[in-house]
């Protein structure tokens, strides 16, 4: 066997993280003989790098997690006070992290949602959310949609929309799906954004009837749906499914985890339509990722389910001292540094036009949506037919439009988020007009690559 000391006479510090990523590291959704994962060394603000030296302008934020950005200072320094002073202690305890976080979070959020059940991520936020609800009203079916995704355990994939579900098949019982409001490629043949509205309503009125809604528990959806495509509900949409919600007694269920904590210009995405839910399910940007932290935010009424009744669920790192230190933290940062306010002045008022003129330019972007700091541009091959620039769900040589575009923004230093036909401008929501056009102007470049593939 060789040893380490001697591999590291001749061995690069970036060829060992590759050798050791390769040879014990399990990737997630990945054909591990088929991926080659990118080493990186250091990260900054808005932009990483490789060991190369190579930045690149992160147009992703991740995993649309990084909302405050890369190695915040601030953030840093209260993660190394809290875990000078409690690292970790059971969730059956109190500790003035958990607490303080909670009653921000609270503070933050609308209406009468005043509780928060922590979890580990988004995921077990989506599994305890359903398992409330259940509990809540007696009843077993969860409505959800099919361009959704909810998370990778056992009954949030099982509620998730997209094909990633297909592998974990048969999931969880119970799921019923709807199809959510889309007018570009929409399921009801509407022509207008209203028509959309009155129609997705109706279409949830319709399950209802033939389910039965004293069966349903919950209807689930993205306030702002996310990886499946930016897609913003249509103004009287969220108030729709909540008088929907109000008269059948089902439990209204946003989930937050990509769409909250500033991604749209709010705390919470549902703000900007004066709605409330019942549970708000958070994670992400909520510390930007820095430990791992998610919850559910509760009403009033489900938490008084609860006064008397154990709530059969829970975790070992339950409102874990060192993410709920790093919440508090993120909270202030965002309050001191004015993110909110850097998100509707920096996305809505230079990103979204910025894309607008993009699509002035280039043939191939079918649509511009987004809202705040997450966007979406749908690439075609056809304005008119809009037929996408690949196939749903493409892979191999099916993709190689779309992965000519990524590789076209990452040779010149740009990093973005691309998911089936679409790529989605979703930077850290600290960044500036002038970092944002930078990227704009890369992606200028690479949609020439898509441009090729025009044929309308």
């Amino acid at each position: 066997m060789t040893t380490e000391y001697e591999m590291g006479a001749t061995e690069t510090a970036e060829g060992r993280v590759r050798r050791d990523d390769r040879a014990h590291v399990f990737h997630s959704w990945s054909a591990q003989a088929q991926i080659d994962p990118m080493p990186i060394a250091s990260a900054l603000g808005v932009r990483f790098s490789d060991y190369s030296g190579k930045e690149y302008l992160d147009f992703s934020s991740q995993l649309v997690n990084a909302n405050i950005g890369y190695q915040h200072p601030k953030l840093i320094a209260a993660i190394q006070e809290q875990a000078g002073k409690l690292t970790t202690i059971a969730p059956t305890f109190a500790n003035d992290a958990r607490s303080e976080a909670a009653r921000l979070i609270a503070e933050v959020a609308p209406g009468d949602l005043n509780q928060v059940f922590f979890t580990n991520g988004g995921a077990e936020a989506v599994e305890n959310a359903t398992r409330m609800a259940r509990i809540h009203t007696g009843r077993h079916k969860i409505m959800a949609a099919y361009r959704s995704y909810h998370g990778a355990t056992a009954g949030a994939i099982s509620l998730t929309g997209d094909p990633r579900r297909w592998g974990s098949e048969p999931g969880m019982p119970g799921v019923v799906r709807y199809w959510g409001p889309f007018l570009y490629r929409s399921a009801f043949f509407a022509e207008t954004e209203e028509q959309e509205c009155e129609r997705a309503l109706q279409h949830i009125r319709d399950i209802l009837m033939v389910e039965g809604p004293q069966t349903v528990a919950a209807i689930l959806l993205e306030t702002v749906v996310g990886t499946n495509g930016i897609l913003v509900p249509p103004d009287g949409y969220l108030e729709g499914i909540r008088a929907i919600c109000d008269e059948f007694g089902i439990v209204m269920i946003a989930d937050e985890v990509m769409a909250g904590f500033g991604r749209c210009g709010e705390w919470f995405a549902i703000d900007r339509w004066g709605v409330t839910p019942d549970l708000i399910t958070f994670a992400k940007g909520v510390n930007s990722g820095y430990v791992p932290l998610g919850g559910v935010i509760i009403s009033a009424a489900i938490g008084a389910t609860f006064d008397d009744r154990p709530f059969p669920g829970g975790l070992t790192y339950s409102g874990h001292p060192l993410a709920c230190g790093s919440a508090v933290a993120s909270i202030g940062i965002f309050r001191e540094e004015k993110i909110l306010e850097n998100v509707r002045e920096v996305g809505d008022g230079t990103v979204g036009p910025a894309l607008r003129a993009l699509a002035e330019k280039h043939p191939s972007i079918g649509e511009v949506r987004g809202v705040g700091m997450f966007w979406a541009l749908e690439l075609v091959k056809d304005r008119k037919t809009r037929e996408p620039l690949v196939p749903f769900n493409a892979s191999g040589a099916a993709a190689a439009p779309m992965n000519e575009f990524a590789a076209a923004c990452k040779a010149r230093g740009l990093w973005p988020m691309t998911q089936f036909n679409r790529t989605h401008i979703v930077p850290p929501c600290v960044i500036t007009a002038d970092e944002a056009l930078e990227g704009i102007a890369i992606l200028d470049e690479a949609l020439t690559t898509a441009d090729a593939h025009y044929t309308g």
